[in-house]
């Protein structure tokens, strides 16, 4: 079966500011493959990752999934590839038209007003 739709399931709903178009946001996520292989993670890392929400800076999956989220949420994204990396091979374990699942929970959201 081929998913074509971004999924996005909330599993804790925020109750602080709202991610928005051009917001500045501070998220800590873990992403995998299809299979259960994780390929990257910010808790890994141990620092959150920032980026401008809305604007085309990250792959649109991102973009579209998370707009709307709060401050304190944490949310699962499926990607269907066409709104992920696509036709691309990114480094060693995100192959061609793969399907990605994130988990992320939204720390901060930053916007000029």
């Amino acid at each position: 079966m081929i998913e074509n739709d971004l999924k996005i399931t909330d599993t804790t709903v925020g109750s602080g500011k709202e991610a928005v178009k051009g917001a500045l946001i501070t998220v800590q996520y873990e992403g995998f493959l299809e299979d259960g292989t994780k390929f990257d993670s910010s808790l890994d890392r141990g620092l959150p990752f920032q980026c401008v929400i809305g604007t085309g800076r990250v792959i649109k999956g991102w973009d579209q999934g998370m707009m709307g989220m709060k401050e304190g949420g944490k949310r699962t994204l499926f990607v269907p590839a066409h709104l992920g990396y696509g036709e691309r091979q990114v480094g060693q374990h995100i192959k061609p038209n793969s399907n990605l699942i994130f988990h992320v929970e939204l720390l901060e959201v930053l916007t000029r007003e």
